[in-house]
Formats: structure tokens, C-alpha cells, sequence
């Protein structure tokens, strides 16, 4: 499994990212990237809404213009949305050029000022250009529930044990991710609840 929390040292290296946010409350950012997909981003808003909790959703572009339906009811029940690139590219593996590109045609499917970069990875250029369009969202827990080899009853005990307020919380709401999400979502934001967490929005 990988790092559930994230290492100090790349809040270090990337200071302009948004990898936590300083909360007075007992809030935490609950975030899915690499939606929307009819069924499985519909079972996400159903469990949160069994807590009232609402979330951010990173969209792909070419999902948002597939489903454009989903894409408006994550809107209609009061979520976020946020731009994660029209085709998921790896910054690192694609020129700039390209990676600008592929972002402006997803922000032409939905209006945020929020960017993801998929798998984390942005090359230092591309943080220096993004960043003055976007707040640029990373993450200070990683779920990891693509993994099919993921453990998921170690990798929710670390979660429990490892959130704080202000985490920023990243699961996925893609088939890929569906079997373990299936199991982390519901027993994860019960325990929130339990521990009188709230979520907050971006």
C-alpha cells in the first residue's frame, strides 16, 4: 500500500498546491476524482447524503461530456465540481502544450476554478502556469481504493487514525475503484460522523 498520509517533504517542495486547509471546525474536504459515472458516482452522493455531507468531484472531461446528466446532479445536490482534465494525462509524460490544451477543454464542459492534476503529477512549469487560473488541489489522505490489491480493512484503520481537520480526503468514483469504495465510503464516513466531523466545501 502506499502512504496514506502525505509526506511532509512534498508540502515542502510544492508550497503553492493546496494539500490542507487551515479549519476553525471539525471539517475535513471529502473529494472523488475521474468521474462522473452514472452508477457509481450516484451510490457516492447516496452515502453521503445518509450523513448530510457534501463533496468535490473532480471530473474528467470526456466522463462530463459522456454523462452529462450525472454531471448536473452532482450540481443539483449541492457538490462541487473541479477540472481533472479532459482525458486524465500524466503531467510529467505530457508536453505543456498538450496539458494546457486537455484542460481547457474539459473547463469548457464545467465552470470551476479548481484543478486536480491526475495521479498527482505536475511538472513544476505546469504548477507555475495552472496556478494562476486554479487552486490547485492535492490531497493529505490517499485512500488508494484503485488498488485491487488494497487491504481494505488495514487501509481504513489507517484512515481512522490518521485524520485530522482540514484533511483533504481523495477517493474515486470510477469502476476501477468500485469494489473497494463500496467498502471504505460507508464505514469511513460513519466514523466521521461518529467523531462529529463535518465536511466542507472548496
Amino acid at each position: 500500500m502506499l502512504p496514506t498520509k502525505t509526506p511532509q517533504l512534498l508540502k515542502w517542495i510544492y508550497p503553492s498546491l493546496i494539500w490542507d486547509k487551515q479549519v476553525a471546525d471539525n471539517s475535513v474536504y471529502l473529494t472523488f476524482d475521474d468521474g462522473p459515472h452514472p452508477k457509481i458516482t450516484k451510490y457516492v452522493m447516496d452515502e453521503l447524503d445518509k450523513f448530510d455531507f457534501k463533496a468535490t468531484f473532480f471530473c474528467i472531461g470526456d466522463n462530463v461530456q459522456k454523462y452529462p446528466k450525472t454531471y448536473n446532479e452532482i450540481l443539483e445536490r449541492g457538490h462541487k465540481t473541479g477540472n481533472h482534465t479532459f482525458n486524465h494525462l500524466r503531467g510529467f509524460q505530457t508536453n505543456n502544450k498538450t496539458y494546457f490544451n486537455n484542460i481547457e477543454k474539459c473547463s469548457k464542459l464545467l465552470d470551476s476554478k479548481l484543478f486536480r492534476p491526475p495521479h498527482g503529477h505536475l511538472k513544476s512549469s505546469q504548477v507555475s502556469y495552472l496556478k494562476k487560473q486554479y487552486d490547485i488541489i492535492m490531497w493529505s489522505l490517499l485512500v488508494e481504493d484503485w488498488n485491487p490489491k488494497l487491504d481494505v480493512a488495514i487501509k481504513l484503520g489507517q484512515l481512522k487514525k490518521l485524520t485530522h481537520k482540514g484533511d483533504i480526503i481523495v477517493f474515486h468514483d470510477s469502476i476501477k475503484a468500485q469494489k473497494n469504495l463500496e467498502y471504505l465510503l460507508p464505514n469511513y464516513l460513519q466514523f466521521l460522523s461518529e467523531n462529529n466531523f463535518t465536511s466542507s466545501l472548496f
